[in-house]
């Protein structure tokens, strides 16, 4: 069964088989960490089978419910066809969104870092807005939050990286690799003028065994020093923030939040990971591009997305042209809308489309 070409139960039948087969070898055990992750491969693929078999079977009960009440003329049987047809429509379309977050590090969780951009205030108290709007997500889908690292600024937050854990989170936050946009009368110019600030968000999966990316010493440097906060108790009296620098691709890296020295370099060893991960996926992506005849790119450092305030409100992916009009529920946390509208995007090819208005 394939549902409009997303998912195609014959394959994921025989990558059970095959996952299978390999629990048969005498020594499946020897590696424990690559056998639990197999059964929950198995059992991950065994859901998303037994989801799409169960909305076919509820589908052709549908049709025959809907035969017998149309020849016997029940109209009374209408409520129930059509509860039953949005509870269908519900689990198919999530169903679908699951099928589309199917990467490598799509069920891991992802560090999120905000960097404001050039503009001051302005700019840092937009980062804050950008990162309140990224907790309240996470709260919404009982996901945890935990800041790795936070640099305050005047007005707000000069740049800040948090590690967001539940399933599927970096699958759905991907797409907010970007510059994000706000427009709004600041509420720290006299004039009440209208104000355009920028800042850019990065997102990373958190990388487990079964991904290897090689870092090498020789290849970094590591830096320690004091770390800064808000002041008091925040402050450290020691140099225990870490700072990783890969000398080959001039990333950097840092983390403050633990006491702890050591603690913080692993934590920083992890994002730059991530970091990496995700500078050779782009390497590899633009070489394929170059096969693929792709005619424009959407890169770190393009602007995805728009959020007005001011003189009408209005939240525009600038990629697929979706928006909505109510900017605070957006800004609540609700941007479920967006996150999977990029994901039925991308599936569909990714290609970007031109603005026609410079105000959006």
């Amino acid at each position: 069964m394939k549902s409009g070409g997303v998912f195609d139960a014959p394959s994921i039948e025989q990558k059970i088989y095959d996952l299978e087969a390999q629990t048969n070898i005498p020594d499946f055990w020897s590696e424990q960490t690559k056998a639990k992750k197999t059964l929950s491969e198995i059992k991950t693929l065994r859901d998303r089978l037994e989801t799409w078999q169960e909305l076919h079977n509820d589908i052709l009960t549908l049709e025959e419910m809907y035969e017998l009440a149309h020849q016997e003329d029940q109209q009374d049987m209408e409520a129930d066809l059509q509860a039953s047809l949005e509870d269908i429509k519900t689990r198919f379309d999530r169903a679908v969104v699951i099928e589309l977050l199917s990467g490598e590090a799509d069920r891991n969780d992802a560090y999120l870092t905000i960097h404001a951009g050039s503009g001051g205030t302005e700019a840092c108290d937009w980062a804050s807005m950008l990162y309140r709007m990224y907790v309240r997500w996470a709260e919404r889908h009982d996901f945890k939050v935990e800041t790795l690292d936070f640099l305050e600024a005047e007005g707000g937050i000069k740049s800040v990286t948090i590690q967001i854990s539940g399933e599927y989170v970096y699958g759905y936050l991907k797409g907010e690799t970007g510059v994000h946009r706000l427009v709004r009368i600041s509420p720290f110019d006299a004039n009440a003028r209208r104000h355009t600030s920028f800042a850019s968000v990065s997102v990373m999966p958190v990388l487990d065994e079964s991904i290897e990316i090689d870092i090498r010493p020789e290849d970094i440097r590591i830096d320690t020093y004091r770390a800064g906060g808000a002041g008091g108790q925040k402050v450290n009296k020691t140099d225990s923030a870490v700072r990783i620098t890969h000398l080959a691709t001039g990333i950097v890296v840092t983390c403050q939040n633990e006491r702890s020295q050591y603690k913080n370099k692993d934590v920083a060893m992890s994002i730059l990971k991530s970091r990496l991960y995700e500078y050779y996926k782009a390497e590899r992506d633009r070489e394929t591009a170059k096969f693929a005849g792709e005619k424009k790119e959407i890169a770190w450092g393009s602007q995805i997305r728009s959020y007005v305030f001011q003189p009408y409100t209005m939240v525009k992916d600038h990629r697929n042209k979706f928006s909505v009009g109510n900017v605070q529920n957006v800004m609540d946390g609700d941007l479920d809308p967006f996150l999977e509208a990029y994901l039925h995007w991308q599936w569909k090819g990714g290609t970007a489309v031109e603005e026609e208005d410079e105000d959006i």
